[in-house]
């Protein structure tokens, strides 16, 4: 069993500015979307952000100080709103007992598969064929994005992505394959597998970072959310930079995978994402120890 930390105090002052500052690194990327979204414009590196992930805006900007942490203030008692924050003697502060029952199996999947892919060595030979092998011999009106060009014909396309190992180990990118690349990748990943394949080269996976912090809120800390968000968003730039898409015009310089140099750059980007992942990744684990303990799991 881990040791409960004894409850950082914060003054209204002091957890004010922070709440102040997380909601203002928020608004700089949320304004954006919010503003394209008030248009009626899609955006196709952005949008998977909020329509893939579905973590809403609103939660996105809302500051939680994640258990632990004590709230000082009269102000504080807004937060009791919230299921699982309580009044002590001297603030307001996050019960971590009080997860909700209906979401507590879901702690040690995510703490085994978030250990396993620290764990395991990483993958770095993808190239981003996944993003290739989603329009692969599809017609123009099939393709996702289809209101922007494509750098090649299809039948070029094919031809790049028949030339090379296809080599995806994320679920949820191989599922998107459409169906005459599925046999082509060296792996049928499925829902099941996910504990076995996946790894911390991918892109995918490190981008779902995110999504395994905004499972866990309001017991994540905002600032652990922002964080993981931005490196998703960092992520995302890459994954589709790296894709058959001609997104110059939006500002997306094209990284060539179908070439040699245009590979080698790719697991450049690999590798410092993983990196980036791997401190995110044990302030996640971190905190999935600190929910089980105190609901009494080992």
């Amino acid at each position: 069993m881990i040791t409960a930390p004894a409850p950082a105090l914060l003054s209204e002052p002091e957890w004010q500015a922070r709440r102040a500052a997380h909601v203002a690194r928020m608004d700089a990327w949320l304004g954006p979307h919010q503003q394209r979204t008030a248009r009626g414009e899609k955006h196709p590196v952005y949008d998977f952000l909020f329509d893939y992930y579905a973590f809403r805006p609103s939660w996105l900007r809302r500051w939680h100080p994640g258990p632990d942490v004590r709230l000082a203030g009269e102000s504080a008692r807004d937060y009791l709103r919230w299921p699982g924050y309580v009044a002590t003697a001297d603030g307001v502060t996050l019960d971590p007992a009080a997860f909700p029952a209906a979401r507590r199996a879901s702690l040690r999947w995510i703490h085994d598969l978030l250990v396993a892919m620290r764990d395991r060595p990483p993958f770095f030979a993808c190239f981003g064929v996944h993003e290739w092998a989603m329009v692969f011999r599809q017609t123009p009106e099939e393709v996702r994005h289809n209101r922007w060009p494509l750098r090649f014909a299809p039948e070029e396309i094919a031809r790049i992505v028949e030339s090379q190992p296809v080599s995806c180990t994320h679920f949820d990118a191989y599922r998107f394959f459409t169906a005459p690349a599925r046999p082509l990748n060296r792996l049928q990943p499925g829902r099941a597998t996910v504990p076995q394949l996946e790894q911390r080269g991918c892109l995918h996976a490190n981008m779902d970072l995110y999504k395994w912090a905004f499972k866990l809120a309001p017991f994540t800390p905002s600032e652990l959310v922002a964080d993981c968000f931005e490196l998703a968003r960092d992520i995302r730039e890459v994954d589709m930079r790296a894709s058959p898409y001609d997104l110059q015009a939006l500002g997306f310089a094209a990284i060539p995978v179908e070439t040699a140099a245009g590979r080698a750059e790719y697991e450049v980007q690999q590798r410092a994402f993983s990196r980036r992942g791997e401190p995110l990744r044990e302030r996640l684990i971190r905190l999935l120890d600190r929910l089980r303990s105190a609901l009494g799991e080992r």
